[in-house]
């Protein structure tokens, strides 16, 4: 009789300890891709005041037009073999929602990318900010595959090496500017880097963006 009690504590503890590992640590990262030095390119958190919001938010801008070869990016790290079931952000409303920019660009272990631009989803008011940020949900049928002869993406069966936010529409498709807040990643709002490493995360990408 009293060894109930005690694989019952077993149990529990498996339990909790699997859910500890089930959830993810994710850091964004916010990085300019601006080969020319043209020093239009911004990528960064910060303070966000307005009305109904006061948290750090991702400011990216690209005060060129599209068709320059640079881009505002922040990435999303501690993804790579997740199994991706949600996507989202909160954008600013007084800033840019297109249909290519601000998107998630996510490349699968197998390499294949697909985009998710902003003016798809499902946008709703912020529940926290309604005043300033919509929420942006996006489903399978957001993907845009970078090529035809991709597969179909698939929620909940997809496994990512990499997830990127991408802000490469300039000023001749919009203001060349947004901002970002509350990155969900599977039901997680990804966490602002802190400290030191906030300190490195405003750093120059040399990789090529995948563009629309």
């Amino acid at each position: 009789m009293r060894k109930l009690p005690f694989l019952a504590a077993i149990v529990l503890l498996a339990s909790h300890s699997s859910s500890a590992r089930d959830r993810l640590r994710l850091r964004v990262f916010p990085a300019t891709f601006d080969p020319g030095r043209t020093g239009a390119i911004i990528s960064r958190w910060v303070p966000f005041t307005g009305p109904g919001n006061s948290d750090p938010a991702i400011i990216m801008a690209k005060i060129l037009e599209t068709s320059a070869d640079a881009a505002a990016v922040a990435n999303v790290e501690g993804v790579r073999g997740v199994k991706l079931d949600e996507l989202g952000f909160d954008v600013f409303e007084g800033g840019h929602c297109g249909a290519g920019a601000p998107r998630f660009n996510v490349t699968t272990v197998d390499g294949y990318v697909y985009f998710f631009g902003c003016y798809y989803g499902i946008h709703e008011p912020a529940p926290d900010k309604p005043a300033t940020f919509t929420r942006v949900r996006f489903r399978e049928s957001d993907a845009f595959p970078q090529f035809p002869s991709n597969p179909p993406f698939r929620f909940n069966r997809t496994r990512v090496a990499s997830i990127a936010i991408v802000f490469d529409e300039g000023t001749d498709d919009g203001s060349g500017f947004t901002a970002i807040d509350d990155i969900d990643v599977n039901g997680e709002i990804v966490e602002r880097p802190s400290g030191r490493e906030e300190e490195e995360s405003h750093e120059t990408s040399e990789r090529p963006v995948a563009r629309r």
